[in-house]
């Protein structure tokens, strides 16, 4: 029987099983780089992340098995990876989910749980994609920004008829006073009641006298 500092340093996985659960690491983290390419919207995307979730699932995995089921272990790891640190910001709150997911899936192939890390890869990837795909918790796309600078006088604004003919929702965000007088530069979110008649509104607010500089701001994608 091994005993004090013998049983700190003893491994008892086979090397089949290292290679087997290593594999399976690779399989996820190869899956995840998949999902996270096709479903990344990030303006900061980086192939180097892309590679690293790869790898990051077969480090923990390898992690894991060295812990085992030893405590001693498993505290000695923590002390030696403490000296580590880690300055590079994550920008994308998606970023941050796609580093836990191959953390999880690492985890998961580290314990031998391959038909856990593999389903649940596949599964939590699927799921993403769908997500991705129907544009879930996308803003409108009937939605843009509307701005311009408009004379206003007292009572209704003269611009007022037009957002109720076009539009179905409209919601103001920024008032400004330009210079001196009345003149104001004004933005609105505006939710059309048809997306095609983006060009009707832009005329009907040219048409304003007291209205000048329209611009729209959209999204095509």
């Amino acid at each position: 029987m091994q005993t004090g500092f013998d049983s700190i340093f003893a491994l008892s996985i086979e090397p089949a099983q290292l290679i087997a659960n290593l594999l399976v690491a690779l399989i996820c983290g190869l899956i995840i780089s998949v999902s996270y390419r096709s479903t990344s919207e990030s303006l900061n995307y980086s192939p180097t992340f892309v590679r690293s979730n790869v790898v990051l699932a077969m480090i923990t995995a390898l992690v894991i098995m060295v812990i085992g089921n030893n405590l001693a272990r498993a505290f000695g790891l923590v002390g030696a990876m403490s000296i580590i640190r880690f300055r590079t910001a994550v920008k994308d709150i998606q970023d941050i989910i796609y580093i836990f997911f191959s953390l999880a899936a690492g985890m998961a192939a580290g314990v031998g749980l391959k038909a856990i890390a593999l389903v649940g890869t596949l599964l939590i990837s699927l799921i993403l994609f769908v997500l991705y795909r129907v544009r879930y918790a996308h803003p409108s796309r009937h939605q843009f920004l509307v701005q311009f600078q408009c004379v206003l006088p007292e009572g209704e604004a003269p611009y007022t008829p037009v957002f109720q003919r076009w539009s179905k929702k409209v919601r103001l965000v920024n008032m400004q006073s330009v210079g001196t007088g009345d003149l104001f530069e004004i933005a609105f979110y505006v939710e059309l009641k048809d997306r095609e008649k983006k060009n009707e509104l832009m005329r009907d607010l040219n048409r304003i006298a007291d209205v000048r500089n329209v611009r729209f701001y959209f999204d095509e994608s």
